[in-house]
């Protein structure tokens, strides 16, 4: 199996990030933590005009119809930049939710304006522990509950607090239903899954960021008169976050290509993982080399530090996706 990008993805990776790069995206990011969401507004319909939202969309309800490595590329790069809003649900969960259904209306309805960037959509899955919670409910358009056999529309009930103050996160309270039956559960089960491999990507995405700038910074940084970056431990530290980040890659495109196929959870799951600890890991490494710095609010490491603790438990728990892989493994250990 060939895991290298072609040059058209890299291409249109690189077309994300610099449209990101231009778009003060950190400052759109502390409007939406504040509850102004046009700055973020604007910048998503940027990327829905360069078309990273329509990518998991078919052609009929005006999306692209990629492949799911596409839907990566994208996502990588938006983790990068830590952009705001419900990305993963609007161009990743929903889509996959509402075209793996028999009855195609209400994809018709929504879809288009998700591709266009006219309309955001957010997804929670119901739980008797937790009840449901979905992601930015003030500013989507489209909010939508999976609760067994039933998807519904929800409104918002209140805001949880969340560690990341960009990642706005409401109790949500089920509405009418919009489907129902068996199908609805095959459906929801692509949904996760579609949305925990975006979700994996952003972590990739936001690790090498923060690889980067722990990178830049220890070369301005001076102790003894010279470069942190001259430091042995301080070499060792971040060539191990590349390593991890390099190790890391290779799951997240096979899970990828493999989102077709019978081993597509456990393939996501794994690269859950493995970004998930390499994004943290590169998280850790960064705060270290920035010192004190790096914990205060107002510096933009913060931005990508939140954001990675807030998105290794987004969609699923570490342990969740651990039990996913064993449970997996287990079985095909039985068939064989």
């Amino acid at each position: 199996m060939r895991f290298a990008l072609s040059p058209e993805q890299l291409d249109f990776g690189t077309s994300l990030r610099k449209l990101l790069d231009a778009g003060r995206t950190s400052a759109a990011v502390r409007a939406w933590a504040t509850g102004d969401p046009q700055p973020g507004r604007g910048l998503i319909r940027q990327l829905a005009g360069a078309g990273a939202l329509g990518l998991a969309i078919e052609e009929p309800h005006g999306g692209i119809g990629a492949e799911p490595i596409d839907l990566v590329v994208a996502f990588q790069e938006i983790g990068r930049a830590a952009a705001p809003g419900p990305l993963v649900e609007t161009a990743a969960a929903i889509p996959a939710l509402l075209q793996a259904l028999p009855d195609t209306e209400l994809a018709a309805r929504w879809l288009p304006g998700f591709a266009d960037g006219a309309a955001l959509g957010t997804l929670a899955f119901a739980s008797p522990a937790q009840g449901a919670v979905a992601l930015d409910v003030d500013t989507a358009e489209v909010v939508l509950v999976a609760d067994g056999e039933q998807l519904r529309t929800a409104h918002r009930v209140e805001l949880v607090r969340s560690i990341d103050p960009a990642r706005r996160l409401f109790v949500v309270e089920a509405d009418e239903v919009v489907a129902e039956g068996d199908r609805v559960v095959g459906a929801v089960a692509a949904a996760f899954d579609a949305g925990a491999l975006a979700n994996a990507a952003q972590l990739l995405g936001a690790g090498r960021a923060l690889l980067a700038a722990a990178t830049e910074y220890a070369k301005q940084r001076k102790q003894f008169g010279k470069p942190i970056g001259e430091f042995q431990a301080v070499k060792q530290k971040l060539a191990d976050v590349l390593i991890g980040l390099d190790l890391a890659e290779p799951l997240l495109y096979r899970a990828a290509l493999t989102m077709g196929e019978s081993t597509r959870s456990r393939d996501v799951s794994a690269a859950v993982v493995a970004c998930g600890d390499a994004a943290y890991r590169a998280a850790r490494a960064a705060l270290q080399v920035h010192g004190a710095i790096g914990y205060t609010a107002e510096y933009d490491l913060s931005l990508w530090l939140t954001r990675v603790t807030a998105l290794r438990s987004a969609w699923g728990t570490p342990d969740l996706h651990r039990s996913r892989i064993a449970h997996a493994l287990r079985e095909e250990a039985v068939r064989a």
